[in-house]
């Protein structure tokens, strides 16, 4: 009987454990470990902060869904991989073997990168659903004393689709209020262009995102690395394609929310041939590490390069629909290897990207996500944040349910497929 240990509870972890019961059933056995005993739907953080959904409503309790579903669960953590002898060690200094890994940790929030950021110190964070709700209860005292707000994403951030959501978020909330004409809003990023997005943009986004930004009468800065940040003002400089640097400029701020850099955990850091010098684990073509072939990984903790130079360094977005096809592929190999076979499966890799304003929202597709692609397109209208409502249900009620939620990636396709076939003339 083989052991599969699926390390990480959240949108890679969850389907992993799942897919992987449902492929080996009752004759192998499967054991999730987390740092917690509830899922949190990450997507939905940006509504959590400014308080259109509470946390209990996008989390789900998983130990009795594991125990229905024959899995084995611990939310001890785990303090450190050792690869070579085929073990976990936990956080409570129990150790566990395993036959095979799929490492679907998540990233390590790299706020200590630069000073005085973070939920700790002077800004606010949607990475996590406490991190949101710290920011929520920011924004209900911000609401009845206004100012400036700065939101962004900060120099090797890989994940900017939250950071345009909760900056148009705001803005929708501010409106609905009837405050808005009192809050300057700046968005800062480390991106080259407005919707380059960490994927030198899919479709239009730039011009789509300049415009909703415009529209709203959001400011913006690109091309930003930012030095340090200080209670109500942050220091940045901005570095230009022939790598000339500004000098220092300074943004002030009542309310802000900057998203980080990402490292790879610290159960895996340092690890020789598991892990790059982030941290990021290093997988081939079938989400296998190339050293430890018994060991996989999927979603934000696979290390993938950056597209292509860019005067301030941005990484790659692990969107959840690449999650899923990362989650698929990683699955299915690890039971071909049971079999005696080699794996063959492969992610697809597309991205699907759901970002949701409040009263609309933008979509894209990338196919396959790193480019050059065989479908590029991205549109915008009420239907987004509609879509986006119905994504959180759906996936939530699979959680529930302890069922699997990649279909949802061929559903999401074939339905922009039809929308962007019915505008073409």
């Amino acid at each position: 009987m083989a052991h599969i240990v699926v390390v990480g509870g959240g949108i890679g972890g969850i389907p992993a454990a799942y897919e992987m019961k449902d492929l080996v059933g009752s004759n192998h056995q499967v054991t999730l470990i987390s740092e917690s005993e509830c899922f949190q739907f990450t997507p939905s953080n940006p509504w959590v902060a400014v308080n259109w959904r509470k946390k209990e409503e996008i989390q789900v309790e998983l130990p009795p869904i594991m125990a229905k579903r024959n899995i084995n669960f611990s939310a001890v953590g785990v303090k450190r991989v050792e690869p070579k002898d085929n073990k976990l060690v936990l956080n409570d200094g129990s150790e566990l073997t395993y036959d095979y890994l799929i490492i679907a940790t998540g990233p390590k929030l790299a706020f200590d990168e630069i000073e005085g950021m973070g939920p700790n110190h002077f800004t606010y964070s949607v990475c996590t659903t406490s991190h949101a709700g710290g920011c929520g209860r920011d924004w209900q005292k911000f609401v009845m004393n206004p100012g400036p707000i700065v939101v962004g994403a900060v120099q090797g951030a890989s994940c900017f689709g939250p950071a345009y959501e909760y900056a148009l978020i705001l803005d929708t909330d501010l409106r609905k209020r009837g405050i808005r004409d009192q809050v300057p809003i700046t968005f800062i990023t480390s991106e080259p262009y407005i919707g380059h997005l960490g994927l030198d943009g899919v479709g239009d986004t730039k011009s789509l995102l300049e415009s909703k930004l415009r529209d709203r009468n959001i400011k913006w800065v690109v091309n930003a690395s930012i030095n340090s940040v200080q209670e109500g003002a942050l220091y940045y400089q901005v570095t230009n394609e022939q790598d000339q640097t500004s000098e220092e400029k300074k943004l002030e701020f009542k309310h802000s929310m900057l998203l980080p850099a990402f490292k790879g955990v610290d159960a895996v850091a340092g690890i020789d041939d598991l892990v790059n010098a982030r941290g990021f684990v290093l997988t081939n073509d079938f989400q296998q590490n190339p050293t430890f072939g018994n060991i996989f990984s999927v979603g934000v903790c696979v290390a993938i390069p950056p597209v292509g130079e860019t005067p301030v360094p941005v990484g790659v977005p692990k969107t959840g629909y690449m999650i899923e096809s990362m989650v698929t592929a990683a699955t299915n190999n690890i039971k071909q290897l049971i079999n005696g076979e080699e794996p063959s499966h492969k992610p697809s890799l597309n991205a699907i990207c759901l970002a949701d304003f409040g009263d609309g929202g933008v979509a894209f597709v990338a196919k396959p996500q790193i480019g050059p692609r065989n479908l590029n397109w991205a549109g915008e209208g009420k239907w987004v944040h509609w879509a986006k409502v119905a994504f959180e249900k759906y996936f939530l009620r699979k959680i529930r349910k302890g069922k699997s939620t990649t279909v949802w990636e061929t559903i999401m396709l074939d339905w922009m497929n039809i929308k962007r076939l019915k505008k073409k003339p």
